[in-house]
């Protein structure tokens, strides 16, 4: 089978990659991830857990070694004698000198980019709500009998957390943060949140949402170039930063000063950063889904034929 010849297999072809043209994507890659991951493995080898980074690599279940892959997306095959070991990768196969993601491949993971794509074109109809400050944080421990991250102490201790929780309305549209909920704080949401109707109350505005377009992108796997994954790693660390600013924790041992929403300013700081996330994703997310509609598209056709 000759390279053109790979195309009758995985459809509508983007290219053919020579290995002087991908190897330097794949390297400028690998530069990239190297350098986000260094400080992390750094406190790994110290044995210096950090309750801020650590999130982006157990709460998401891409591991760094998995970080490390570059892919150059469905319908691109490599050639070259380098190549070859994409071959071994999950999803991948030879076709004669070519390496490239298979059609089968992409027809088992239809039902996760169908679910993918309906989810980010239903958030990203809504218009963004900038009105949540953070809460979810505190309903986290509100009346807890113990602080889910105990090696940090509550910035205004556990009544002090409770006080602000009770000050103002708790609105949380993301199901994966309203689950961590205390039971004494799902009812002060104003909506009850379940994973069956997820596509129906996710806003473009939410900091997790935004930030979880890095675990859409992974879940993707091979069938999406690298560098989106990348980019929505690099938002995510971003949210991240927000998120515990904002939190009821006091993080100023590791470097992380507060955003105070218990008071206007804070309140005002806040809805501006989390509508600079917000305003950041929205190019990622019209990425994604135009990607995941293309590869729905291929697989209809195929369905056809």
């Amino acid at each position: 089978m000759t390279v053109r010849t790979v195309f009758d297999t995985v459809c509508t072809p983007l290219g053919v990659l020579t290995e002087d043209e991908w190897r330097p994507r794949e390297q400028r890659y690998l530069e990239r991830v190297e350098a986000f991951l260094a400080p992390h493995e750094a406190r790994m080898r110290a044995g210096q857990p950090h309750p801020v980074w650590d999130f982006l690599f157990t709460y998401y279940s891409l591991k760094p070694r998995q970080l490390r892959r570059w892919h150059p997306g469905f319908g691109v095959a490599l050639t070259g004698a380098d190549a070859l070991r994409f071959a071994d990768r999950a999803g991948y196969g030879r076709h004669g000198d070519a390496v490239t993601v298979t059609a089968e491949y992409q027809a088992a993971r239809r039902d996760t980019v169908a679910f993918v794509a309906e989810l980010l074109a239903a958030t990203a109809s809504r218009p963004a709500r900038l009105s949540c400050f953070g809460l979810h944080e505190w309903a986290m421990v509100y009346r807890a009998p113990e602080v889910r991250h105990g090696q940090v102490p509550l910035r205004l201790g556990a009544s002090g957390t409770d006080a602000v929780v009770e000050s103002m309305p708790l609105r949380c549209s993301h199901f994966d943060a309203y689950r961590f909920f205390t039971d004494a704080a799902v009812p002060r949401n104003s909506e009850t949140l379940t994973r069956h109707a997820q596509s129906a109350t996710e806003q473009p505005g939410c900091v997790h949402a935004n930030m979880d377009l890095y675990k859409w992108s992974y879940k993707l796997g091979p069938l999406l170039e690298s560098n989106l994954l990348m980019d929505c790693l690099d938002l995510a660390a971003d949210a991240r930063v927000l998120d515990m600013q904002a939190s009821p924790y006091d993080l100023h041992a590791y470097g992380i000063e507060p955003i105070a929403i218990e008071d206007s300013t804070g309140r005002a700081e806040y809805a501006r950063r989390q509508q600079d996330i917000a305003n950041r994703a929205v190019p990622l997310r019209y990425s994604m889904l135009n990607q995941c509609q293309h590869l729905l598209a291929l697989a209809d056709d195929g369905d056809m034929s």
